[in-house]
């Protein structure tokens, strides 16, 4: 069995207004040994803003902003910002993040030079409907699943709600000089090469929807996948490849749990998957994970390494942020176990 030790939450909300309710979901920034978070907080209103801390080490808690360093300024983000990823390639850092209305979930990104002072750049995901979409999936030859998630979202929220689009995660470096990010359209994981942000238009992700088949990395197949899975943290690069640790939904009548799982891509095709756990990493065993704001979730979004160790913070409950501990290096043998490998599970293609 893969060992994983859980060192408990790290932050908890306060008495601050922006971040009454909840804390969660943070982006990971390492330089050495600090940590920088940039996590979602929520108000009473149940409005997400992003909060600051900082980490001496993996755990230790050196610094924690009293304001949010982003904050809903548009119609778009009118009910919240949410889970930032944050990677930096050359001097600029990178943050996707997740707008939401009250009825739309997009994609937004922004640019800064010191990750606390940032520029937002506006939505990046596809601006027409679920309806419409529907229509380009047709051609893609993808799974029923696709349409019953369009049809769910569309008797929630209207025919007008756009695609519920979360989990965008850039690669923390360029690949063949393109931007490598990962996706998520319900109820799988897909991967995005472009060349430049403003190629994000509504012509390529139209394209794109009529292809989208040829972008799905990882499907859900296991027990603990059953609804859905998503992206989790901005991939850890090492020799082996890309760890991609993302996030996986079981339903039942019971209601839904969210456990963390982990895969491992190649490191310049990262379309090839060259293995995964068919068990999750990690459950919500505790009872700071089975209670809270969303009970029974964790929800991994940030990794830093320290030495052969990977610490994974994660959302649980979504109410307070956790860690969690790996070795790197049984985590990667456990991946690319051959008697654990599972049929059909890999992709090997290039894109």
């Amino acid at each position: 069995m893969l060992a994983v030790k859980k060192h408990g939450p790290i932050l908890e909300p306060t008495d601050l207004d922006f971040e009454k309710t909840a804390v969660l979901n943070p982006a990971v920034w390492q330089d050495g040994q600090t940590v920088h978070l940039l996590y979602r907080a929520i108000d009473e209103d149940h409005v997400s803003r992003i909060g600051y801390a900082r980490l001496d080490g993996p755990r230790a808690v050196a610094q924690r902003s009293i304001s949010p360093i982003i904050v809903p300024e548009y119609d778009y983000e009118m009910r919240g910002v949410e889970d930032p990823r944050v990677v930096r390639i050359g001097d600029t850092f990178y943050m996707t993040y997740v707008a939401h209305d009250g009825k739309n979930a997009v994609t937004c990104y922004a640019t800064s030079p010191d990750l606390l002072h940032w520029n937002k750049h506006g939505v990046i995901s596809p601006k027409f409907t679920y309806h419409e979409a529907e229509k380009l999936m047709r051609d893609a030859h993808v799974k029923d699943a696709y349409f019953l998630f369009a049809s769910y979202y569309e008797e929630a929220a209207g025919f007008d709600v756009r695609p519920w689009h979360k989990d965008f995660i850039l690669f923390p470096r360029k690949i063949g000089g393109r931007f490598i990010m990962l996706q998520r359209i319900l109820p799988d994981i897909q991967i995005v090469f472009f060349n430049d942000f403003a190629d994000l238009t509504e012509q390529f992700w139209s394209a794109y929807l009529q292809n989208l088949s040829q972008y799905v990395i990882l499907e859900n197949k296991h027990w603990f996948e059953t609804r859905n899975i998503g992206g989790g943290c901005v991939p850890v690069e090492t020799d082996e490849g890309w760890i991609m640790i993302f996030h996986t939904v079981e339903e039942t009548n019971k209601g839904r749990t969210y456990h963390a799982c982990a895969a491992l891509l190649d490191k310049e095709n990262p379309v090839r998957v060259l293995g995964r756990l068919h068990e999750p990493l990690f459950s919500p065993e505790e009872e700071w994970e089975r209670s809270g704001f969303v009970s029974n979730v964790v929800f991994p979004t940030g990794a830093a390494q320290f030495g052969d160790s990977l610490y994974i913070y994660y959302g649980a409950a979504d109410k307070r942020i956790a860690v969690a501990e790996v070795s790197i290096t049984e985590l990667i043998a456990e991946m690319l176990n051959p008697e654990k490998r599972h049929p059909q599970a890999f992709v090997h293609r290039h894109i």
